[in-house]
Formats: C-alpha cells, structure tokens, sequence
C-alpha cells in the first residue's frame, strides 16, 4: 500500500475555506455585479494562493511542537489575565508585525528595507485584493462627471473630486506600494549580489527569486501607469499581461517558497505569550549544571512531544535526560564516553 502524499484534513479544510470564500466574492461583489472581468486571472491566482497557505498552515500546525506552542498561545490568550496577555499580543503586533521591530538588531539599514518591503506588500495586498474580489469599486455620482463615489461590499463609504488630493492618492496608492517594495528589494538584491558569506550559502529559488518577483510586480505595475499617463497607452496590454504573469507567479509561490514566513510571522506573537507565561510558571535547574536554562512548562511540553513521536528519555529512576540543559548534556554524554572507554581499556581507541 503506497504512502498518501496529501494530508487529508488539511485538503478538506483548505478545499472549505476556499469554497467560503468563493462565496463571500460572490455576495460581497452583489452577486459579481461589482466584479471586474479583467481581473478574473487575479482571483483564480488568488484562490489557488488561499487554498495552498490554508493547506500547508494547517499541516504545519498538525505538527507536535508547533500544535503545542499554537495550543498554549491560544489557551493564555483567552484565559487568565485577559487583558494583560491582549495588551502584550498587540505590543508584540505593533512593533514586530507592524514595525519588523525584530530586523533593528541585524542593522539599521536592514531594517529600513525590510520594512519597506513590508508596508509596501502589506498595503498592496490591503488594496487589490478587496479590488479583485468585487468587494470595493468605484463609480461616478449621478448627474456630474467631476465626482467618484467609492463602494464597499456595496455600501457608499465616501466621495472624493477628480481633481482632489484624496482622489491622487486614492488611484496611485499602488505606486506607493511599488516604489517602497522596489528600494527595499533592491537593497536586499544588492546584499545578495555582494555579500561573501551569503553568496555562499544562499540559493537562487530561496533567495533570489523571491526579492526579482517583487521587483517584477512592481516595475510592471508602475509600468501600466506610466504607459496611460505619458506614453498614451504604448505597449499597454503587453505590460497589463507581463504583470498579470509575475502576480500569478508570485501568488503561486506564496505557499511553496520563503514567502510563507509572512503567515508564519503572527505566531511569533504566541510564541512570545507561551515563553512569558512559562517564565511565570517557574525556571526549570539542570541538576548536572545547577543553572537554570528554560521554563519548566517548555521542559514538560518537550518530554510530551517526544514521547508522542515516539521517544522516551526517562531514566529507570524516573528523571529523564530532557532535565538537562544542552551543556549538562554534552557533559553527561562525555562522561559516558569516558566510562565506556575505561571499561573497554583503552581510552584513546
């Protein structure tokens, strides 16, 4: 009988979550009446992205460590000091979601382009992706041809002037996106291009890649407009499916590449809740050692996880050798060394 290579809870989870949201394209656009077709190549990139990160997020979380760290996180979040563990979550969410606080230690300028990179995606996604799915449009006020009323799920939320600031920044948001996500790529491009120890190590797929698909999204895109406003549409459909391509082939790539980490990233935040609480908890002491090196909740939930995978360090006294810190345990395991080479007589064979 031949292994399954597919994850059957994961596949029925994501398969249902995707057809959701099928659904919440067709009333949230009232029934495709506020769908672009023009961008019907989007929304299918779009489904199959969604229906790839919900598959492997849920088999990353079937995972015995990641379910345990994903569990407790939950579990403190909703219990206890309520307030205090929110008020912790949206710190974290503040300065390392929204500010890549984390990136500052490795350098300043690192940091300037990632977050570049990170507004300029994040605001990318928070606008086209209502726009491809029917959930925001535009429309021009009745009896005037000077005024826009923009529409969520069918709803008028405002109306701006043609001719108006709101209206400049409103249409060229995504340019604002591309050049963030330009400057900051390229600083990383040129990092990569240069740097020794990462010409070394790096790969052209995990690496490279990821930072040229930007790039390509963004030069395509402000590509579109430069072509209507100063070239008087020259080589517009060209560009409109050059862009279309590197989109589909960067939504493609979300759940299969170092693109993940972006969905990955908001569980640091329980990770974070888990470590605080276990602080709480207690500090678990190497008895080889007599310091102490983790919680006693990451001690007790390692020798859970181990054993559920199959491996059991207890010792016939009842200890086990995962009450050890890492320098307890490469001591114990040269004393075993040792011992075992007296025993055999010699000790340099």
């Amino acid at each position: 009988m031949k292994n399954k290579t597919y994850n059957t809870k994961a596949l029925l989870i994501a398969t249902a979550l995707s057809i959701f949201m099928i659904v919440l394209v067709f009333f949230g656009s009232r029934k495709l009446q506020n769908f672009d077709a023009a961008l019907v190549t989007y929304l299918f990139g779009t489904v199959f992205a969604f229906f790839g990160i919900v598959y492997r997020y849920t088999v990353w979380l079937q995972r015995p460590p990641t379910w345990i760290y994903f569990k407790r996180g939950i579990t403190y979040l909703i219990t206890g000091k309520v307030f205090s563990h929110f008020w912790f979550a949206t710190k974290e969410t503040v300065e390392n979601i929204a500010f890549q606080k984390f990136i500052y230690p490795r350098g300043k300028y690192r940091w300037v382009a990632h977050f570049m990179i990170a507004v300029g995606c994040t605001s990318a996604f928070l606008i086209t992706i209502p726009l491809t799915f029917g959930w925001i449009n535009f429309a021009m006020a009745p009896n005037t041809i000077s005024t826009y009323e923009a529409y969520f799920f069918g709803f008028k939320v405002m109306d701006f002037d043609l001719d108006s600031i709101t209206a400049f920044l409103t249409f060229h948001a995504l340019n604002w996106s591309s050049y963030l996500v330009i400057f900051g790529s390229l600083y990383y491009l040129r990092r990569r291009l240069t740097n020794p120890g990462l010409i070394a190590t790096q790969s052209f797929e995990g690496d490279l890649l990821p930072l040229i698909l930007l790039i390509a999204i963004s030069v395509t895109g402000l590509g579109l407009t430069y072509s209507y406003q100063f070239m008087k549409g020259f080589a517009f459909d060209f560009l409109a499916v050059l862009h279309a391509v590197t989109v589909i082939m960067f939504l493609i790539w979300i759940p299969f590449g170092k693109f993940f980490h972006i969905i990955q990233r908001p569980a640091q935040i329980g990770a974070h809740i888990y470590k605080k609480q276990g602080m709480k908890m207690g500090m678990a002491v190497c008895p080889h050692t007599g310091e102490e090196f983790a919680t006693k909740l990451h001690i007790q939930d390692l020798k859970t996880v181990t054993k559920e995978l199959g491996f059991d360090f207890t010792h016939e006294d009842g200890t086990s050798h995962l009450d050890l810190s890492p320098e307890g345990k490469r001591s114990r395991l040269a004393m075993a060394h040792l011992k075992a080479r007296k025993e055999g007589g010699n000790l340099f064979g």
